[in-house]
């Protein structure tokens, strides 16, 4: 690990300044950062520690939640308006790491965490053009078991890794940001970006631009959501595929319905058609399968992962089934 300043600043306006200086990286529970910097993946000339910062979770006046980008995902995952009116949310929290590790990380690094991917972490002996732009990528050719099926390009075929993105993305929730230009809002689903052509670069995020807060709206369909995560072992692993869903039911059919999945994107992928298809209609298995393999019809895999496509369908399904009553 190579040497490195330290800051503590004392509101959101020194934050943001302190980070506009060259090589300066924000710094909260540092749960994916230090791990990074261990690694000599990252190796920021200033750590500007920012977990002082706001970690409130307060009611928004139309009846949403505002969460404050240092707050805990333990205490997140056990706040009582998130375990009643968004429970994916906190299913999803607790099915993302050891209690340990959530008692360490925050909402604002969640949302920033990168990649899991093995030739992303493997600085001494992969190519990975997410960690050092133009050297090419390993997981095209490699082991390829967790890797991406939607949004993929030649250069990156990498997945998001957090379970908690996931979940927002369903809930259709809003990143609150603050940079030397002011406050900006950004939309969940549009925060992260797909690979193309620049797969270093993970996020909508301009230089200096702090995380602030996570701002949910309210929804019926989000009281009654559930998050579901398949992976290799029973504990503290990553997703091989994960779907966050919530629906409203009303006269028998379903009135709202949202589905984000994880482990198939470099970003949470809402299922934009399936959702669609199932709007207005009655809630069955036969109907949940046909509108998952709809939304996986675009889905393009690699020797390792096509096993995603079927597993994706049946896991909606499931959750779908879950959600309404009718064995999926």
């Amino acid at each position: 690990m190579k040497p490195f300043s330290y800051l503590r600043p004392a509101t959101i306006s020194e934050a943001t300044a302190a980070a506009a200086k060259p090589g300066a990286v924000f710094h909260a529970g540092g749960t994916n950062l230090v791990d990074l910097m261990r690694q000599n993946i990252e190796a920021p000339a200033t750590l500007v520690d920012v977990s002082r910062l706001p970690a409130t979770i307060d009611d928004t006046p139309d009846g949403g939640l505002l969460i404050g980008a240092a707050a805990r995902n333990s205490v997140v995952a056990a706040h009582p308006s998130v375990r009643t009116r968004y429970p994916v949310l906190s299913r999803a929290l607790l099915a993302g790491a050891s209690a340990q590790i959530r008692n360490m990380a925050t909402v604002g690094g969640n949302v920033l965490q990168r990649t899991r991917c093995a030739y992303f972490y493997d600085a001494a002996g992969s190519r990975c053009n997410k960690r050092e732009a133009g050297s090419g990528c390993d997981a095209i050719g490699g082991f390829n078991r967790y890797h991406a099926i939607f949004g993929a390009s030649e250069h990156c075929i990498a997945t998001h890794p957090s379970d908690m993105c996931v979940a927002l993305a369903a809930l259709d929730a809003t990143v609150h940001l603050a940079g030397r230009d002011g406050e900006r809002r950004v939309a969940l689903i549009d925060f992260h970006r797909l690979p193309g052509d620049q797969p270093q670069i993970d996020t909508v995020l301009r230089p200096g631009e702090l995380i602030t807060a996570i701002e949910l709206g309210p929804s019926p369909a989000a009281a009654n959501s559930a998050y579901r995560k398949v992976r290799d072992r029973s504990s503290y692993a990553f997703a091989l595929l994960s779907v966050a869903a919530g629906l409203e039911l009303a006269g028998g059919k379903i009135k709202d319905i949202r589905i984000a999945l994880g482990g198939v994107a470099a970003k949470p992928w809402r299922a934009s058609r399936a959702e669609e298809i199932l709007r207005g209609e009655a809630p069955t298995k036969e109907r949940f399968l046909a509108a998952a393999e709809a939304e996986l019809a675009a889905a393009k895999t690699f020797d390792g992962n096509a096993f995603k496509v079927e597993l994706a369908k049946r896991t909606v399904a499931a959750v779908l089934g879950e959600l309404t009553g009718v064995n999926a």
